[in-house]
């Protein structure tokens, strides 16, 4: 007790000496001398920060000015659609939650008719309105903010569903819910407020019918919600780290046939323009290294305000995912495109993209005749020399194959993997600098 006594303040022991001595044990026999007020006695700490002395209150403002630094928002890897909740059909979330409703009891040990019968009334509303709104809670928590996306998901969003479009729903959705929570609670409240045991039936009858009737309204955005989630849940996931090609060409010039060819791709393959309505993901596993590739539809010779949401989404993958090229020229003239148009798309495409490992691949060599294919709405005369031996030969270095005589087929896979190697040895350089702020490799920070 005395080891206790000895810490009290000079005030403690002031104002409670009476008390102390009126107990079992007396104070020690000492004499207690006051310097100054308690008010006035000041103490100062300090702390050793990089060999110097600080106050520690200094030190304390100084990790308090850092911590309120805003952290950098974490943006999760492609694969975010993957994790989307299922989403009930609206009529399916109602009647589950009526069924729910219906089995709420009273509260146990109201013994007048009237009371028993509001509080049920109240208790059945409120649980309705929860049912109802839990899920829509659940979907507006679950569905990824676009601006935490990475920017390859968020081009997929606006091309997909169009811009707006999804930022709509999930509004709608919302606003669903705070309806439907508003006016529960208000019909809950008029329940519970009834005079009669028929009063309170009829306004529990009441404040479902109403319920119901938002719900139906408003529902269609649920379901709308579930069919954005069936869309974005089949996209292809692209692994940022695993080296990727993506081949690129107007339409009908022949990349699903390589795809088809060079991995597990299965895509579809047609003789008209945007074949590939999006993108497609197969996979090549050469020397026991595994590698992606992607079909993409084709690009047409206009400026990129014109172009359609299928051009803009092969544009979306070079632009934000870490691909090699392999561009596709066709120069039989049975593409629909002529080869004045490929060449200057190829020129636009690789210069915008110059920075992107490549092969170019002329193909359907098999159908290549002597003299260069001339469309009817081209001036042959007006053709420089370049143009004119693109005609002729394609890009310089460009490797001709053929799918149908396979030629050049061995060739390609082979120059395939030397690309994809060196796309591999380029991201695993880029991948210390692009992990230093994140908290887990599978994060990307901007």
């Amino acid at each position: 007790m005395s080891g206790h006594l000895w810490q009290l303040s000079y005030s403690s022991l002031l104002f409670n000496s009476t008390k102390l001595y009126q107990g079992l044990y007396a104070l020690p026999r000492m004499k207690i001398y006051s310097l100054c007020s308690s008010k006035q006695i000041q103490t100062t700490t300090y702390e050793v920060v990089n060999g110097s002395y600080l106050e520690t209150s200094l030190v304390k403002q100084e990790n308090k000015t850092k911590d309120t630094t805003p952290a950098p928002v974490a943006l999760d890897t492609v694969g975010a659609f993957q994790k989307l909740p299922m989403v009930m059909p609206s009529i399916d979330i109602y009647y589950s939650a009526l069924r729910k409703a219906r089995r709420v009891s009273p509260t146990k040990g109201i013994a007048n008719a009237a009371k028993r019968e509001k509080n049920k009334g109240a208790k059945q509303l409120d649980a309705l309105m929860k049912e109802l709104t839990l899920p829509l809670k659940t979907y507006k928590e679950n569905f990824p903010n676009k601006r935490h996306l990475h920017p390859y998901e968020r081009s997929l969003i606006e091309l997909t569903l169009g811009d707006g479009n999804y930022e709509d729903v999930l509004g709608k959705v919302d606003s669903l819910r705070k309806k439907l929570v508003s006016v529960g609670k208000e019909h809950a409240s008029l329940c519970a407020q009834s005079s009669t045991k028929r009063e309170a039936e009829e306004r529990l009858a009441e404040g479902i019918k109403r319920l119901e009737e938002i719900f139906h309204s408003d529902g269609k955005a649920v379901d709308e919600l579930m069919q954005i989630a069936k869309s974005l849940r089949a996209m292809p996931v692209v692994d940022l780290e695993m080296p990727t090609l993506c081949l690129v060409g107007a339409p009908n010039v022949g990349k699903s046939s390589l795809v088809r060819i060079l991995s597990t791709g299965k895509p579809e393959i047609c003789n008209y323009p945007f074949t590939t309505r999006g993108i497609l993901m197969g996979h090549i596993t050469l020397s026991y290294q595994h590698f992606q590739v992607t079909d993409t539809p084709g690009i047409l010779r206009r400026r990129d305000e014109d172009r359609n949401n299928l051009e803009k989404l092969t544009l979306a993958v070079l632009a934000h995912l870490p691909t090699a090229v392999l561009f596709v020229h066709d120069l039989t003239g049975e593409c629909g495109t002529s080869p004045s148009d490929q060449f200057l798309i190829y020129q636009e495409i690789k210069e915008r993209f110059s920075s992107h490992l490549w092969i170019d691949v002329v193909s359907k060599c098999d159908l290549l005749q002597e003299s260069p294919v001339f469309y009817i709405t081209e001036d042959a005369d007006a053709d420089h020399s370049e143009l004119l031996k693109y005609r002729t030969m394609g890009p310089d270095g460009a490797l001709r194959v053929s799918v149908k005589s396979q030629v050049g087929i061995n060739e390609l896979k082979s120059r395939v993997h030397e690309l994809l190697v060196s796309q591999s040895a380029r991201l695993n350089i880029q991948k210390p600098e692009a992990t230093t702020n994140a908290s887990s490799p599978r994060k990307i920070f901007i």
